[in-house]
């Protein structure tokens, strides 16, 4: 701006300084003219007198070598020239000087000789014998004259702009320092030209609206950020052209991204087909949803287009959201298990009795025989009776729906309890059951960790030898209290463990079937482990034996 300023003081100064030398000149050349035409005048009144009084004679005599000196008779013939040979010399008589001084008594005429770059002032009077004395005097033109003072002219400009640029600099400084002084965060309070005021006060204005929007802006993307980075889901945001605008860490975390790495296109982050036939549906303006396997865990995929309300809803984008349900889908799957599993365990018992039943009915029973039916089917009804009391167990710890009273319980109070229910079926099975360790007081349900207990010993019994032994020790340490049951029994195979606390898996089948059971006591015990925010630790080896730890803090509330 300095710099401009400077400039255009600089042509200023140049054009009025040269302006003013051509207007000078001009008023100049007007004035010499003027006092040209005046000694023209006075000179031509002299020497008519003295053609008044000589005649002819006193032209001869008269010595003038800086003006033409002409006298013209009433008819326009030249009687004399001071210059040239007046007999040679044309008519006059259509001269403007000359008409003019036959009618006014004087007359003036310039004639410009562009040849020689200069003009002839003619000056004329008529004499009292009506004869016409014409006297001339060449003048230079304006541009002869301006030559002529070239050198002084160029002397003036270049002080004359030498001086300009000194003061042009100091004057442009001096201008451009209140400018440069501003503070644009608050323009209001710097004291400058008056002019500027109105423009410093919307400046300031919009200094505190930008402020304000801004803050704004910040405050909404930090609760947007805080939303989305703690959002288990991941999040895309794209434009129409699959860039992304922006994306939060579970999206990272979910497609293995790396935080260190730019990513622009959304194709790159994924290139599935299911992937994008959803975002390819959001970018033509349709709800999109799509399963997607990834990294052995299930995600739900669901897309949506953004329409920009300000262009007439023109589609902007789409939001593309990543559900883990990995876990819903496997609760689908052990729902579908559970109700194949809970029909075939109730349909066998059922067509037990259904078909003895029959038989009855038809006859054919003899009458020794009833008593033995008659307990076949109150053993198959037994087991219905068992069978639907697990499931409704079940189902209450799935639902969080156990009312009973939350109490403090001695863990080794409660296992000998258990081993005395499971006497007769320890002697039966020829297993024999003990218990060890210290007394160890958690806060629970009295039933629910009675219940845990009496099915881990109850399989431990079940899949035992003759002869084996089981043990239920229980042990306080300062923050939980261990509850370990250990079997010499048949054992676990390594690729059955992860699935023995799924409802109705059993290891094996046909021994199983001998045993009897619902398939569902380790589920229980599953499900009242995570009641009782318990963790639960099986090893086992096969035909040598299986050990289940239930590890309970001691102060969680149930």
């Amino acid at each position: 701006m300095t710099r401009r300023i400077f400039l255009s003081t600089i042509v200023v100064v140049i054009s009025s300084l040269l302006l003013s030398i051509l207007l000078i000149t001009g008023v100049l050349y007007e004035h010499f003219e003027k006092v040209r035409v005046d000694e023209l005048e006075t000179t031509g009144s002299i020497i008519s007198q003295g053609i008044e009084q000589n005649g002819i004679s006193y032209l001869e005599n008269l010595e003038n070598e800086h003006c033409r000196i002409t006298w013209i008779d009433t008819d326009g013939t030249v009687l004399y020239d001071n210059t040239q040979n007046a007999a040679e010399m044309e008519n006059h008589a259509d001269r403007e000087e000359i008409q003019e001084a036959m009618e006014n008594r004087s007359g003036v005429s310039v004639r410009h000789s562009s040849t020689l770059s200069e003009s002839t002032i003619y000056y004329a009077m008529r004499l009292d014998d009506e004869t016409v004395l014409r006297i001339a005097v060449a003048q230079s033109s304006v541009w002869a004259l301006l030559g002529g003072m070239l050198t002084p002219f160029a002397f003036i400009v270049l002080v004359s702009g030498v001086f300009a640029g000194l003061l042009s600099y100091r004057v442009s400084k001096k201008i451009v320092k209140p400018l440069s002084e501003i503070d644009l965060r608050h323009p209001e309070q710097v004291d400058t030209y008056d002019e500027l005021s109105p423009f410093l006060q919307r400046i300031a204005a919009q200094n505190r609206e930008i402020t304000r929007t801004m803050e704004e802006l910040q405050k909404q993307q930090q609760e947007f950020s805080m939303i989305t980075e703690n959002m288990s889901e991941g999040l895309f945001v794209i434009d129409r052209d699959y860039q992304i605008l922006s994306y939060n860490k579970s999206a990272m975390q979910i497609f293995s991204l790396d935080p260190h790495a730019t990513y622009r296109n959304l194709l790159s982050v994924n290139r599935s087909e299911s992937f994008r036939s959803v975002v390819e549906s959001a970018l033509h303006g349709r709800h999109a949803q799509q399963n997607l396997e990834l990294n052995g865990r299930i995600y739900q995929l669901i897309a949506n287009a953004v329409c920009d309300p300000d262009a007439s809803d023109a589609l902007a984008g789409a939001v593309i959201l990543v559900l883990d349900i990995t876990e819903k889908e496997e609760q689908e799957r052990y729902r579908r298990e559970f109700t194949a599993n809970v029909s075939h365990e109730l349909k066998t018992p059922l067509t037990s009795i259904s078909g003895i039943a029959e038989i009855i009915r038809g006859g054919i029973v003899r009458q020794e025989d009833i008593p033995h039916f008659a307990g076949k089917i109150y053993e198959e009804s037994q087991r219905l009776i068992t069978l639907i009391g697990d499931i409704i167990k079940l189902s209450r710890l799935d639902e969080n729906a156990v009312t009973l009273e939350r109490e403090q319980v001695d863990l080794m109070d409660l296992s000998r309890d258990v081993v005395k229910q499971l006497t007769q079926v320890a002697r039966k099975a020829n297993v024999t059951v003990v218990t060890k360790g210290t007394h160890g007081v958690i806060y629970g349900v009295r039933q629910v960790l009675s219940e845990m207990i009496y099915n881990l010993c109850e399989n431990a019994i079940k899949y035992n030898y003759e002869d084996g032994r089981v043990w239920i020790e229980v042990e306080q340490k300062p923050d939980v209290v261990i509850l370990t049951v250990c079997d010499t029994g048949i054992g676990i195979p390594v690729e059955d463990q992860s699935r023995v606390f799924e409802r109705f898996f059993r290891v094996d089948k046909s021994h199983s079937k001998a045993v009897g059971g619902t398939g569902l006591g380790l589920s229980i015990v599953k499900h009242g482990a995570a009641l009782h925010h318990a963790e639960i630790k099986l090893e086992s080896k096969v035909q040598e034996g299986t050990k289940i730890t239930l590890k309970f803090p001691k102060n969680a509330k149930v």
